[in-house]
């Protein structure tokens, strides 16, 4: 009776395991980390050091692919309809929740909707910052806007697309001066600004890492920052705010966010890895070379944080209004 009741189970073991098997440990082949700009920008310089340090903690490699168009809307598509199983991870900035919003806007079809995602880590926040062609005779806030309204209309800068995260400081701007400036709308951040180190325009808002090399080399002039505060690797530049313009804050964010539905066990696996590089030294060390200090948040306040700023960003949206890009 015994040695029958053995073979039962045995043989139910075995049914069980054809009709549920083991399932695949997580990740068991290579990840990708999409990038919705071109190389250079801050989307960019931030994935790039951060999928080495996950790399090594998943043991799996993480291909940073660059699908930039549309001011980040097709990346930002490409990662809201991916399957969800934690094979596919997008690098964003904040702008990618402006796009949605330009989309209502012009009342048309959306490339994406926030609820297609999920957040998974923020890995930095910081201010964008004003800085001009060295061949403009102006070293502060007051002076360029002196002559930006002597020079009305004639004055240009350079953006990462409609709407993206470098357009909408410069309209902050442009809105609390009552300032005319003509917009170049480029690809991203990286092409934004190749545009201003050829001559092409006078200025444009770039992030704190993508800028870096390019002040050091006195290619570039800091003017004034959109931070609460001084930024730490500028602390020679003021804030729109501590000169007047205290409505002019903008924080460029990059983080990490995945399609929406990716189970639960594969999200605790990609958020201890995130956590775990934003606490690496040797990460921290490459981020803080960049000038981009790692402002770390988990799934849960990264989420709270991020639909705040979309509301916010959305309100701006509306107040801009209608822009179209020229082609």
């Amino acid at each position: 009776m015994k040695k029958v009741l053995a073979i039962a189970l045995m043989l139910a073991g075995g049914i069980a395991t054809v009709d549920a098997p083991a399932q695949e440990t997580f990740p068991g082949r290579a990840i990708t980390m999409i990038v919705p700009f071109p190389p250079g920008g801050v989307a960019d310089t931030t994935a790039r050091p951060t999928a080495a340090a996950m790399e090594k903690l998943l043991k799996q490699s993480i291909a940073v692919v660059n699908r930039p168009g549309a001011g980040g809307a097709v990346g930002n598509a490409a990662v809201a309809n991916a399957k969800p199983d934690g094979y596919t991870i997008g690098m964003v900035l904040s702008s990618i929740s402006v796009i949605p919003a330009a989309d209502e806007l012009f009342n048309r079809k959306p490339a994406y909707s926030l609820d297609q995602l999920d957040a998974l880590a923020l890995i930095s926040a910081d201010p964008t910052i004003l800085v001009v062609h060295p061949s403009l005779p102006v070293k502060s806030l007051k002076e360029l806007v002196a002559l930006a309204r002597a020079k009305a209309g004639e004055m240009s800068y350079s953006t990462s697309g409609t709407y993206g995260a470098l357009h909408m400081p410069m309209e902050m701007f442009l809105h609390a001066t009552k300032l005319k400036m003509r917009a170049v709308h480029t690809t991203g951040g990286g092409p934004a600004i190749t545009t201003l180190l050829g001559g092409h325009v006078t200025m444009t808002a770039g992030g704190p890492a993508a800028i870096s090399g390019h002040v050091k080399g006195d290619k570039l002039r800091t003017i004034v920052s959109w931070g609460e505060n001084r930024h730490p690797a500028y602390p020679a530049v003021p804030t729109f705010k501590e000169l007047g313009y205290k409505e002019v804050v903008y924080y460029i964010w990059a983080g990490m966010v995945v399609p929406k539905g990716v189970p639960e066990g594969v999200m605790k696996v990609l958020r201890d890895a995130a956590r775990k590089v934003a606490a690496d030294p040797d990460f921290k060390n490459a981020m803080g070379r960049v000038n981009s200090p790692v402002q770390y948040m988990d799934a849960p306040e990264f989420r709270k944080y991020w639909d705040a700023d979309a509301k916010r960003l959305a309100a701006l949206v509306s107040v801009v209004g209608k822009v179209e890009a020229k082609k």
